[in-house]
């Protein structure tokens, strides 16, 4: 029997029988095209249902009504046109195993008049939604009667598409979050004021709903154990929540959260990051579970099989769900099944995936390049045709990506890394506490390189004739990149940020950072320079500090330099540096008045993201067959490279990464598997 096999025990919800107790709670990737989820949507939950889980709950927020806009790409249920797509999707999945249920929604005021369908978003009462910046119009009596027929049509077509169930979300900020909670809910009338009349509406809908699906569809609710904010729902009316919907006798299951999405900070409590411990509202849902006589299902940075069995082991829940974790890597529950635990690629928390969704992209996940690309991107290596000599330079996430795929390939691969440890700037970013989880990506990578034969050589500064004499068919350059300062005058008088991060310069009392580049390097800079020196100013010349740092993340960032006194100063660009004594001046310019101001510190940091570590790809490049030239078509389209400018060169040669052009961790990845797999 495989470790943790009660996670592998069926489970009975309904009329319907799981196959185990692992599930993917409903999000919203970006995948669908006209809110509809075709092909790329199809893939990515099928590829779930391969690879073990029990249930796959697609459609985060699908929406029921014309005026349920979708901001982050959300799919729909109000029209027709979505059963075949659903029917499609839901076909696929089964012939895997799995169930499927489809979260349907209507956002109320969370989202924007601006796009879509253009009509005013509703709520409860004319309170602004402060993260999508709306004011919705009051509900009238026609709009409870349109809303409760919407969602029994959509719950209806999910039902003519072969779902095995439908989620309502009273949580994450939609409009039934809104009638229950006292923050926004400021009606006189029958549906505000006390709690009974706050859940009026929302019984008005799970009626509808159970009318709709029939009896032998599950019909379940997505709920908060608290708000987390002094005037909105506490853990107490939660829990009353919990126990009237279980008493209701039209749910069949609960699905705890916790906080809500109505600002930007609590949204980093709604998706819990790396910055939060694992599981850390779990003792919230077994308190519900402890109180209701239905089943409990509960998602929130539960990322490994231990902790994921000991909530069920433990009863404080019946189904357990590892969205993320399944983004990192959807086989995981196959790995579990066949006693391949080392192999689960782990989830790091980094809320790539959500950030990207929040910044009106598609999501991806920072550690597998393939998820949300398999119609492209392979989850599982196929062997190459013929065995190759690979050379590999570089340690970091695209050198240990290019050699484990190509290991994966069957190539005799040789990793050749300067320093004495793998990792690359991934060592540089868990040295802030927090992050620390990041140096999952590379360990994993590194494991993988082992247990698939690469030869690894540490603390090899290679040369171009150190990689000739390998006698390589193909080498891979990924020597990363270095610190780039920008363009200041008086730069070496400014420490690298990193100088700070690595420890090799001791902050001063008196420090300016510079941050030209807007993302996580500058803000880990910032806190943990602001722990040590006595007064710090960032300066940035975006219009406001962190630009590029994920929505989930860089609340947590800014909380502690507020804490802290960090100054933060918008709009301004570092331009000189120069001595004053035993301090330093910095002269800095307005970007819009182009007025200069001077700030005398002990010590200048700047970030400006990274150049190419690229001087040995250049030595390399003459005698290579292909001159490193990338046929960028067929990389684009997922096929194999053909270049061969030159039949007398000796190998093909190819960069990846940040020895390309800086970029981050997941384009590191992306660049070598989408090389490497065909290899």
């Amino acid at each position: 029997m495989p470790a943790h096999d009660a996670l592998l025990r069926p489970f009975r919800l309904r009329k319907l029988t799981l196959r185990n107790r692992i599930v993917s709670t409903a999000h919203a990737p970006g995948y669908g095209v006209g809110s509809l989820p075709t092909e790329r949507y199809r893939l990515y939950h099928e590829e779930k249902a391969k690879g073990g889980v029990a249930l796959t709950m697609i459609g985060g927020s699908t929406a029921v009504s014309p005026d349920a806009v979708a901001p982050f790409g959300q799919l729909t249920a109000a029209e027709d046109r979505a059963i075949p797509h659903l029917k499609d999707l839901a076909d696929a999945v089964h012939r895997h195993g799995a169930a499927v249920f489809c979260q349907i929604s209507h956002p109320g005021r969370r989202g924007r008049w601006d796009s879509g369908s253009w009509l005013a978003p509703v709520g409860p009462s004319p309170v602004r939604e402060p993260q999508h910046r709306g004011f919705p119009k009051e509900m009238e009596d026609w709009d409870f009667d349109r809303i409760r027929r919407d969602y029994a049509d959509a719950a209806r077509r999910c039902k003519a598409a072969g779902l095995d169930g439908v989620e309502l979300l009273f949580a994450g900020g939609h409009l039934l979050l809104q009638f229950l909670s006292p923050a926004v809910n400021r009606r006189a009338d029958r549906y505000g004021g006390s709690l009974d009349n706050r859940m009026r509406f929302a019984f008005e809908v799970i009626d509808a709903v159970r009318g709709a699906a029939g009896d032998d569809m599950v019909v379940g609710v997505r709920i908060t154990a608290d708000e987390f904010i002094a005037e909105g729902l506490d853990q107490k009316e939660c829990l009353a929540i919990a126990v009237a919907l279980a008493g209701s006798g039209q749910v069949d299951y609960l699905n705890i959260m916790a906080s809500q999405t109505y600002d930007w900070r609590s949204s980093t409590y709604s998706i819990p990051s790396m910055a939060f411990p694992p599981a850390p509202y779990l003792s919230m849902a077994s308190a519900i579970k402890a109180a209701v006589p239905i089943p409990v299902v509960h998602a929130g940075r539960i990322l490994d099989f231990a902790t994921a069995a000991r909530a069920i082991e433990g009863g404080h829940i019946d189904l357990v769900a590892m969205t993320r974790a399944q983004i990192a890597d959807p086989h995981m529950v196959r790995k579990l099944v066949e006693g391949r635990e080392d192999d689960i690629r782990p989830c790091v928390g980094a809320n790539y995936c959500i950030n990207r969704i929040y910044a009106g992209s598609e999501s991806l996940c920072i550690h597998n390049a393939a998820t949300g690309r398999e119609t492209s991107m392979p989850h599982v290596v196929a062997r190459a045709p013929a065995r190759k000599r690979v050379t590999v330079v570089g340690g970091g996430p695209a050198g240990l990506e290019a050699a484990r795929v190509s290991a994966e390939r069957g190539h005799a691969v040789t990793l050749l890394e300067a320093e004495a440890e793998m990792g690359g700037q991934i060592r540089l970013a868990v040295n802030l506490g927090w992050r620390g989880a990041l140096a999952g990506v590379s360990r994993w990578l590194e494991a993988q390189c082992c247990k698939n034969g690469v030869d690894m050589r540490l603390g090899v500064r290679a040369d171009a004739a150190a990689v000739e004499a390998l006698q390589p068919d193909v080498v891979i350059v990924a020597t990363g990149g270095r610190p780039n300062k920008g363009p200041i005058e008086g730069a070496d008088l400014v420490a690298s940020s990193w100088d700070v991060l690595a420890g090799r310069t001791a902050p001063g009392e008196r420090v300016l950072l510079f941050d030209d580049q807007g993302g996580d390097p500058g803000m880990s800079c910032a806190e943990l320079l602001s722990e040590r020196a006595a007064k710090l100013e960032v300066a940035t010349p975006e219009r406001h500090l962190g630009i590029e740092v994920g929505a989930t993340t860089f609340p947590t960032y800014l909380r502690k330099l507020y804490e802290r006194g960090v100054v933060i100063s918008p709009d301004l660009r570092l331009r000189k540096v120069r001595r004053a004594g035993n301090s330093l001046v910095a002269v800095l310019r307005n970007e819009y008045t182009l007025q200069e101001v001077e700030r005398e510190v002990d010590q200048v940091v700047s970030e400006h993201g990274t150049l190419p570590l690229d001087e040995l790809y250049f030595a390399l490049k003459p005698h290579a067959r292909n001159r490193g030239a990338v046929d960028y078509h067929a990389l684009v389209a997922g096929g194999p490279q053909r270049t061969d400018i030159d039949p007398q060169g000796r190998f093909l040669l190819y960069r990846v990464g940040d020895a390309v052009a800086g970029r981050n961790i997941h384009a590191a990845l992306y660049d070598s598997l989408r090389l490497c797999k065909d290899l």
